[in-house]
C-alpha cells in the first residue's frame, strides 16, 4: 500500500467484492490483513473478493464454525480466520496461528479485534462501516496500514 490510509465507499455488494478482488491482486506472502465491522457489514463478501483477487478457484464461504480455512489454490496460499466464536487467545495458539501469520501465504482475519494482542504492527487493518441514510448498500471502508485494532 503507497498511502498510510486510504477511504472508499461502495454502493453495492459486488462493489464491496470489486474492491477486495483488486486489494486482493497486490497482496504478498506474509501479509496479514485484519477485517472489522459490524455483523451484516460485508466481511465475508469481501473476504470473497479477496480470496478471488489471489486467485482461489474454490467456494469461500466465512470459517465461523472452524476458525479457519485454507486454500492452497492461488498465486500464494490464502488462510482466513473468522475468530468471532473464539473465547480465549490460547485457542489461537491451539490452531498454531503463528505458522499462518508468519509463514508464506496471505491471512485475512475477520473480527480481528477480539485477537488484538496477538496482532503484530505492520498488518493491515480494514474497517467496514454502515450508514443506512446513504442506502441499504452503502459501506465506507477504511484501509490503515498498521494495527489501529
Amino acid at each position: 500500500m503507497e498511502s498510510n490510509c486510504i477511504q472508499i465507499e461502495t454502493y453495492s455488494a459486488q462493489d464491496t467484492f470489486n474492491y477486495a478482488k483488486e486489494l486482493a491482486k497486490k497482496a504478498c506472502p506474509g501479509e496479514l490483513y485484519l477485517l472489522s465491522g459490524e455483523l451484516g457489514t460485508g466481511k465475508t463478501v469481501f473476504a470473497k473478493g479477496f480470496a478471488e483477487g489471489i486467485g482461489v478457484k474454490d467456494c469461500v464461504n466465512s470459517p465461523t464454525f472452524t476458525i479457519m480455512q485454507i486454500y492452497e489454490n492461488g498465486r500464494i496460499p490464502f488462510y482466513h480466520f473468522d475468530v468471532y466464536r473464539i473465547s480465549d487467545c490460547s485457542e489461537m495458539y491451539e490452531l498454531g496461528y503463528e505458522e499462518y501469520f508468519f509463514g508464506n501465504g496471505v491471512c485475512l482475519v475477520e473480527w480481528a479485534e477480539l485477537i488484538s494482542e496477538l496482532l503484530p504492527d505492520d498488518a493491515v487493518y480494514i474497517k467496514i462501516e454502515k450508514d443506512v441514510d446513504k442506502g441499504f448498500d452503502y459501506r465506507k471502508i477504511t484501509v490503515t496500514k498498521g494495527n489501529v485494532i
